[in-house]
Order: structure tokens, then C-alpha cells, then sequence
């Protein structure tokens, strides 16, 4: 079920936190941004890769630490399987280069550097 009401053409997100308040805010981040949906939010690795197979959406938001699968299996397994999916890690801890390159993600991003600009610029340079 859609997290958010989906628009013709817009990007559809996906997002897997297992912080609750991070998911809604991510959620609402979404709703703000103009060209862009949330399909999903998710709280694991798992979760994140069964809604990639389930909603194909073209970007997924996922977190670096998470209980279970964390994000940097779950970003290399969701590239593995979707190539056309731009995912983008997320992180309380300074973005590493060895993680993007490690997990295949297209951006590693702050959290707290999140805003609906950045996702819009990430998936400028990054959609398929």
C-alpha cells in the first residue's frame, strides 16, 4: 500500500529505516518534494528487499546500520537484483567511501543533510 498518493511520472521511493521518527520524517520529506512519491516505508534490510521485488520502485532510501540485514547487504543485494534502482545510503556517521563503493549505492548521505533538493539532485545525476 502507498505510503504517499502517487503522481504520473513522479519518482517513486522507497525507504527503510528501523528508527520509526526517522521513517515519518523521511516520509513527510517525500511529500514535500515535488516530483517524487513514497511508495513504502520499511524498518529492515528484508522488509526493503521484498518491497523492491513487490513495488519496483526507482529509488530506495535506506539506512547504513540497521538490526538484521543492514543497509550496505541490503543496497548491494537491491543492486543486484534491480541494476535501474538508485539507492541511496543514509547515516548519522560521516558518509565513507568504501561503503558506497562496497554496497554499490549511487550517494552516501547525512541524515541530516537530507532534504527534498538533495534526493531531487541525486536523482538527477543518477537515474537510469
Amino acid at each position: 500500500m502507498p505510503v504517499t498518493t502517487e503522481h504520473p511520472g513522479a519518482v517513486r521511493v522507497l525507504v527503510a529505516d528501523d528508527g520509526e521518527p526517522f521513517r515519518a520524517l523521511l516520509v513527510d520529506l517525500l511529500a514535500a518534494a515535488p516530483g517524487m512519491t513514497c511508495v513504502a516505508a520499511v524498518s529492515s534490510g528484508e522488509a526493503a528487499l521484498d518491497a523492491v521485488d513487490r513495488l519496483a520502485p526507482d529509488m530506495v532510501v535506506i539506512d547504513k546500520r540497521m538490526p538484521g540485514m543492514g543497509g550496505l547487504a541490503a543496497a548491494r543485494a537491491i543492486r543486484e537484483r534491480q541494476p535501474a534502482v538508485v539507492v541511496v545510503l543514509v547515516s548519522l556517521e560521516a558518509p565513507e567511501a568504501e561503503a558506497l563503493e562496497a554496497s554499490g549505492a549511487a550517494a552516501f548521505l547525512d541524515k541530516r543533510d537530507l532534504s527534498p533538493r538533495v534526493l531531487a539532485d541525486v536523482w538527477a545525476v543518477h537515474r537510469p
